[in-house]
This record gives C-alpha cells, structure tokens and sequence, in this order.
C-alpha cells in the first residue's frame, strides 16, 4: 500500500504539495512535524507535514522525502487550524503564514551556505568517510553550498550528515541564511573530585603556594562553593578572586578544576514574581467587575479607559484570574517599545511567567520562547508580545488582550501574510473558547462601532488613577503667533513661557513632530528645483546629525549638496522640519538642559528603546523629542507639558482615517502628561485651531468624534460600514501598470459595478523604481464577503494566465486599515 503525506512549503504556493512516503515514515509522522523534501529542480526545503493519506497526485508524480527532521511536531493542530484561517480570510498561501510564523532557525535551506568552524580542531579519525570527504573539501574551500556537497557526496540525502557535523561543532552555517537553533552554553565549574577531602585541598593549596594567584582562586572557589550552595560561573569566580579566566583555564587543564555547562534561555528575566498587584479604586473596581460580567456572556470585551485610567491594574487582575486556573494568557502590543516597561512591571507580579516575543529577538531566542510553549513550560504563561506573538503554539489559552487595539501597526502590510492582529487574536480565542479584552483610550471606530452594535461588550472607565484631572488643552493660532513676530524657529512665545515654567518646576517635558530628520524638503529659492530620490517619486529629507540627504521609502542616501544640481547656485534652502531640527531648536532655547530624541533613526539597536526610556524614566532626560513612538502607551511620571509642533501635517494626509487617526494620535500625545497627582498640560501648534477635530481633542470628545465620523463613513461607503480589499500593481514599466491595472479593473466593475474605485496612482507613485497603482473594493455588508473573495481569485487566476502581464506583481490586501 503505498503512502502520501501533504506538505506546506514556506513559499507562495496555493495548495499543498505531495510526496510519496514509506510505510514505516507514516506510522512515524504525524501533522506539525518538519521534514526536508526536493522541490523543483535543485532546491531542498524544511516543510510541515500537513496531512498523511494514500491518495497519490494526479497532476504529477510524487518525489520522496528526503529526511524526518522532529521526533514530536513543533506546530500544534490548533496552530495549523488559525493559520488556516488567517491564509482563507486575508488571501494568502498556508506557505506564506507558515513563514511568517516560524523562527528562521526552524527553516534549513538549500541555499544555505556551510563553513568550516575554525575553533574546533578534530581528528580525521573521528569523522564517519562521508562527514570527512565534506571537512577535506573545506579544507580547500572557504564555503559550500548544500547542492555543492550534493556532488560531492553523489547523493542526495545530505543534510543528516551536515547536522551531524554541525552537531559535533566541525561545521558553522551562516546565520543570514538561516542557521540551525543552538542552546547557550554557560560554562560553569568546580573543585576536581581528586581534591574533595579537607587533606587533599591542604595537599593542594601547600603545592601552590609557589602560584599566589591560582591558590587565591582555589581558595575563593572553596569559599564560594560553602557559601552560595548553587554552581558557580566561571566568569564570577574570575571576578571574586580578581584572576584572569587564563588562570582558571590553566587550573582546569591541570584537573585541579573541573569545567561543565550548562544550557540556559538566552532571555532571562529580573522580577520576582512576588509583588501584590495594586488595590484598584472604585472606578477601576466597578470595570473589573463589568468586564467579568459580559465575559460571561460574550467572547469580546471593549474597555476604553481614558489615558492614565490604570488599565494595566485590570488587565494583571484578569490575567491573575487565568494563572489561577492553569490558562496562558496573551498580552499583544503595538509597539516593540512599549514591552520595555510592561515587562518590568508584568514581572514584578508574575516572575519568571512572562515570555517575551518580538522581531527584534534573533532566532535562537526565538527558538527559545517557541519550544517553552510547546512544552507549555512555567516560563511561558504570560507572553507579552507584538503582532507576530500571535502564531505561536499556544497549549491552553485562556484570555488575549489587545492593548492600544487602535493602533495602526497591528496590521502587517509587507510581506504577506497581511493580516490584522486585532482581528486574528478574536479568531484565535474563539479556537480556544478563550475571551478577548481590547483596551485603548482611543478605541477605533471599528471596535467601537461593534460595540455600539452590541457585537462586543463595552465597558467605560472616564477618571483617571487617583481622579487626577485629564490634562488642559490649549490651542496655539501659529497664523496669528507668525503675524506678531511672536515665533522662534518652530517654537510659539506661549510653548516657550509653558516650557521655561515647566523646567523651573523640575518636570520633564515630551515634544511630538510626525516627521524625522531636519527637514523633509531642501529647494533652491533661485530656481525652485529640490533633490528627489532617483528610485522613488519623492522628495529627498535631510539629516543633519550625518549631513547626508536620505529618502525615507527606499533607503538611498547621497551626501548633502553644496549648490543646485539644477541652476548650480548655491541658493539651497530647508523647507518643514523634523524631530532633529526640533532638537537643535530646543538646545538652543534651553543650553543648560539635557534634549533627547526618540525616532527610528535612534532607536535602530537592539536596546535603542530601552536606553532612552531608561534615562528619561530616571530623569536623566528633561525634554524628549520624538515621532508617534511616543504615543503608544508609555507612563513617565514626571512629565507635566506635552507639546504638538504642528498638528496640521496630520490633518492634512490623502486618506479617509486621516481625521480618526489624527484625532487618536493628539490624544494619545496628550494623555502622556500629568499622570501622577498634578494636572498636566497640552499645547497643540496649529494654524487652524478652529478644525473639529482639534476642538474635539482639546475637550476630550471621544464620541462627538466618533459620530461625526460615522456620518462620513455612512455617507462615503467605508468601513466599518462596508469592507474594503484594496489591489496593487507593481512594475518597473509604467505602461504595463497601466495596462493591468486598467484589464483587472474591468473585470471586477463587471461584477461589482460602482463599488469599485480605480485604478488611481497613489500620492506617492513610484517606490524603489516600481510604479504602484491601486484598486478599491468595497464589499457591502448584504454581499458574502467569501464569494467575493472567490471571484476576485478567479479573476487573478485570468489575469496571471495572460503572459504580458505575468511579470506585474498583485498585492491583494483585505481589510486595508
């Protein structure tokens, strides 16, 4: 009887791949296990067993496995069952999510490069004739390829023999392919067993009396091992008796001391787990007690909490509730940044519980997180996580909470899969009959729309932590100020006089600029020209800090020019400004003060965030200027003043969440003041302050801004009253864009007639030298949003099979917030 296993291959590929497996393999394997297989003509990738059954393929015959790479699966059925999900609703590949979802380390590939690991000497003898042929051609070479070993082995079955070499360290795969997970290894030791006894140690220490050094280590070891009762580092015993590690090597190689290791997490964790989690007042009290209530009802729960309300106090409640009766928990979060804080305050309650899970880990960490929870190891029952924290097996999931749920970056946009995460957590509770919290003070119109509707339960929490009062808001007229000759640089007499009062006080001050850089426009005031990006149709920004002119879309950078490319005067001019002039201004403004700045540009290293949160948390810092990282949820205690630069640049943006999103964004800026016992204080730089939605930050309106753009969204055919699929063409030849876009166009205005848009080029047209055009789709709440979907598969499937227009590439995005 012969045997087949389905396979998902982590590329773009619309159904599942079969090959022809042994009997024995398929009592063996089970779904979730990876297994290495040949597809095309050369390539070899580590796949996931999907399904196994005797039905061979009819389209093609089915090659063998190459070799079983997991004793037990590393994906779990519940795993597989809301990728399943997320790969029908947002239109993508199995293959797609597969690799979005699982750490590199997991994902060997033939194109991986293998070279000899240079610290390791190992004799020929110890090698297997196999693993020695691969060690002697690197001998000779300084790299191969998996395909190069291929012909030297005349086999294809090499990558056991790769593993078993990499195992015994012969071999070291480079990391930016993908290298397999290897456990950190902290060397440890101990008195060598030969000198255990209270006479042998004397025997020991007369012998080296002649090396004061190493006798001072001996002794300290001794010292330590009585003391501590715990394995000892060799790095602290090198620090306790001021010794080199030279000397403890030699101590070891004179078998005075034994080395051993062992394996620990590479993230490890400070709190102690033994903190009381905070009395919650009456307010937070009486939403607690909501929120039980409808779960017992409902599987969603909105809270929307003004800022500095003390959401997080209710969230440790629940969460406290879930460990109670063995359940893991979900806390996602928008931003990377923001897990700087949580997670110190997270493990003050719950210790060595909390897992931490973002793209800023490398792969052996990831690894690391990925098998505690298959394991459902203690170390992982609270995951505190961004987006990607949602595809990770979960055993036994009991509550998932979305923080700031209105947050833009919880939607993915590149590469597929492009799912939203707030949407994706709802599904993903329901597979577990788990409930999901959303929190923010600044619900988006889609949650609050549901709510409203009664889809979700809501709960309101209106006063701030010990009833301080929401911050006052003030309105700088930058037409009037500019008028009167009452601006410095960016900086309105009135900004300056709150922010001089504001320092003399000793608080601290958060100033908020959407833009980084110096300047995002540079033009010759003699002819008008300004240097654009050779690759993308935009403008090229200056860097001041490297005096370099950047392009934020595709990277390309050239230095900054002396004269005009165009006329050759050098009549060259800054237009607008970005966080780093802001910083330079404020330097200026307040010499004696120390400024620093929070955008993408600083915060690019690893502990980027943590460095500047730190030293602004611990008043290092008195003012910081920053992007919208800002505004995600962070808590300073001690800033009293927040300022907008310029709120119009927000306004002002060619999309129809312009307005929810500006509103959201000021709000957000503005709750970050005055959060302890004083009020705090907002201004906002505008030239035209008389703008609804100015008026309505400035009085907290949360609702008359929800239903005026409501009115708007009813009126113009958006979400939440219709869905939205928006379709982009990318290529290099604009002609072609056209023609597709204007072909594919066609065909769906024959079945959705004036609900779709297009095509039109977006505001900014061309990106890394392909020309982008768009498509909207919008899907009435009467029309079955999976036969729509169907159909426009359909229509893709007629459009790839005209070969002019094979190589235009089609992003399909569903639920294009």
């Amino acid at each position: 009887m012969l045997h087949f296993i389905d396979v998902i291959l982590p590329i773009p590929l619309q159904k599942a791949f079969t090959y022809h497996i042994t009997e024995a393999e398929s009592q063996f394997l089970s779904p979730g296990m990876r297994v290495s297989v040949p597809f095309g003509k050369s390539k070899i990738y580590t796949a996931l067993v999907y399904s196994i059954h005797k039905d061979p393929p009819t389209a093609y015959d089915a090659k063998t496995i190459h070799q079983i790479m997991d004793d037990v699966p590393v994906v779990t059925e519940t795993q597989l069952k809301h990728w399943e999900w997320i790969s029908s609703y947002y239109m993508c590949s199995l293959g797609e999510v597969m690799r979005a979802a699982m750490p590199n380390a997991f994902l060997l590939e033939s194109e991986t490069i293998i070279s000899r690991n240079e610290k390791v000497n190992i004799e020929a003898s110890e090698l297997k004739d196999e693993e020695y042929l691969i060690y002697e051609a690197l001998q000779h070479q300084s790299s191969l390829k998996i395909n190069d070993v291929v012909s030297i082995l005349d086999k294809k079955r090499v990558l056991p023999i790769i593993n078993s070499l990499v195992e015994k360290g012969v071999l070291n795969l480079q990391e930016e392919m993908y290298e397999k997970y290897t456990p950190k290894l902290v060397r440890y030791v101990k008195l060598h067993h030969n000198h255990k006894s209270q006479e042998k140690l004397q025997i020991l220490l007369e012998e080296l009396s002649r090396a004061p050094k190493q006798r001072e280590v001996v002794l300290t070891l001794f010292t330590m091992e009585s003391s501590l009762k715990q394995p000892i580092k060799v790095s602290d015993l090198a620090d306790r008796s001021g010794a080199s590690t030279s000397i403890v090597k030699t101590l070891i190689d004179k078998n005075i001391l034994e080395e051993y290791h062992i394996q620990v997490d590479r993230v490890q964790f400070d709190g102690d787990g033994d903190s009381d989690a905070k009395r919650l007042s009456e307010a937070q009290q009486d939403a607690y007690n909501e929120v039980e209530a409808i779960f017992k009802e409902k599987s969603v729960a909105l809270l929307h909490g003004v800022t500095s309300s003390g959401k997080t106090e209710i969230y440790v409640q629940l969460i406290q509730n879930q460990l109670d009766i063995g359940k893991q928990v979900l806390y996602l979060l928008p931003e990377i940044a923001l897990t700087t804080q949580l997670v110190g305050r997270l493990q003050d309650y719950f210790g060595d519980k909390v897992a931490v899970f973002h793209s800023r880990y490398t792969g052996n960490e990831r690894v690391e997180v990925w098998q505690n929870m298959l394991a459902n190891s203690e170390k992982a029952q609270v995951i505190i996580g961004a987006r990607s924290s949602l595809l990770l097996p979960f055993r036994n999931l009991g509550l998932i909470i979305v923080d700031e749920e209105h947050e833009s970056s919880y939607k993915q946009f590149d590469p597929a899969p492009r799912y939203h995460a707030r949407d994706a957590a709802i599904v993903l509770a329901n597979i577990f009959k788990a409930k999901t919290l959303l929190g923010s003070a600044t619900p988006s119109l889609e949650s609050y729309f549901n709510a409203s509707q009664g889809k979700y339960g809501l709960v309101e929490l209106n006063t701030r932590y010990n009833n301080v009062l929401m911050p006052d808001i003030e309105l700088v007229d930058l037409a009037d100020k500019y008028k009167r000759k009452r601006m410095k640089g960016h900086f309105s007499d009135r900004l300056i006089q709150e922010m001089t009062e504001t320092l003399e006080e000793g608080f601290q001050i958060i100033l908020f600029q959407n833009r980084r850089g110096f300047s995002p426009i540079i033009e010759c005031t003699s002819c008008g020209t300004s240097p654009q990006c050779p690759n993308c149709d935009v403008s090229l920004t200056y860097h001041q800090y490297r005096d370099q002119l950047r392009c934020h879309y595709c990277g390309y950078n050239s230095v900054m020019l002396k004269s005009c490319q165009a006329c050759g005067n050098s009549t060259l001019d800054t237009k607008g400004f970005g966080t780093e002039q802001i910083e330079q201004e404020v330097k200026v403004l307040f010499p004696d003060k120390k400024v620093a700045r929070m955008d993408l540009d600083t915060t690019r290293g690893k502990y980027g965030f943590e460095k500047i949160i730190n030293s602004f948390e611990q008043r290092e810092v008195d003012i910081l200027v920053g992007t919208q990282m800002l505004t995600k949820g962070l808590d300073f205690r001690f800033v009293k003043l927040v300022g907008i630069m310029n709120a119009d640049n927000l306004l002002n943006f060619p999309d129809f969440r312009a307005h929810e999103r500006s509103y959201q964004l000021m709000a957000q800026v503005s709750g970050r003041a005055g959060r302890t016992d004083l009020r705090g204080k907002v201004l906002i730089q505008t030239y035209n302050p008389h703008h609804n939605i100015l008026q309505q930050v400035s009085t907290n309106a949360y609702k008359e801004m929800f239903a005026e753009q409501m009115n708007e969204r009813y009126n113009f055919k958006y979400p939440p009253i219709f869905r939205l699929i928006k379709i982009t063409f990318k290529h290099k030849d604009y002609d072609r864009v056209n023609l597709a876009a204007d072909w594919y166009a066609k065909s769906l205005k024959q079945l959705f007639k004036a609900n779709v848009l297009g095509p039109e080029f977006p505001p900014v047209s061309r990106i890394r030298n392909l020309y982008h055009k768009n498509i909207l789709v919008k899907i009435p709440q009467n029309q079955s949003l999976a036969k729509t979907k169907e159909a426009i598969r359909k229509i893709d499937n007629s459009f790839n099979a005209v070969k002019d227009f094979r190589p235009v590439r089609v992003i399909i995005n569903v639920d294009n917030y």
